[in-house]
């Protein structure tokens, strides 16, 4: 019953999206349970409602050799439009990445990204990625997503593991209220 009621709960704050209730099962920070999770949930869906595998999830980070290709890009455009540079690092298999992504896309969060920062994603793999660019911008990488927040001259402003490694558990204007925090 438990977790139908967290089925429901998900759905609910994606607009009735199956597809969202599997992706939010799959904790960031513990893959040994992820599988277990998803088969709970599938199994408790009412007959007639499509099952959706981890698998089908949206392409969010590139792959992992282009890093820092990504990164310098980034800073070379914050430094032509002055504007912050914005890290995410974090991994497609990642159902939390996956709701910070959607709220990243939503009003007002994609103006304020527009406005005022450059983001670039920052694939960890396994948390075993990359790990040497989230420790040069101060973030230990405990649990993703993991931002850093740092001026278009490598200044750090912002640097956190933990804030949104929850997002499951948080609505979109978390992510505004961050946004509009260290936008300048």
């Amino acid at each position: 019953m438990a977790v139908w009621t967290k089925v429901r709960t998900v759905t609910a704050v994606l607009g009735g999206g199956v597809l969202g209730a599997v992706l939010l099962t799959a904790g960031c920070n513990d893959d040994s349970s992820r599988e277990t999770s998803v088969a709970a949930m599938q199994a408790a869906m009412p007959t007639g409602v499509p099952a959706t595998s981890p698998s089908t999830r949206k392409h969010i980070y590139p792959e992992i050799g282009s890093a820092q290709a990504d990164v310098h890009a980034a800073f070379q455009e914050a430094k032509k439009t002055h504007k912050r540079v914005l890290l995410d690092f974090g991994g497609d298999w990642c159902g939390d990445c996956q709701v910070l992504d959607i709220y990243f896309g939503q009003t007002p969060n994609a103006e304020l990204l527009a406005k005022y920062f450059v983001k670039v994603n920052v694939n960890i793999g396994r948390q075993d990625a990359n790990l040497d660019i989230a420790k040069k911008y101060g973030v230990p990488v405990h649990g993703v997503p993991a931002l850093a927040v740092v001026d278009a001259n490598g200044k750090v402003i912002v640097s956190q593991d933990k804030e949104f490694s929850s997002m499951r558990n948080m609505q979109s204007s978390a992510v505004t209220d961050f946004l509009n925090k260290w936008k300048q």
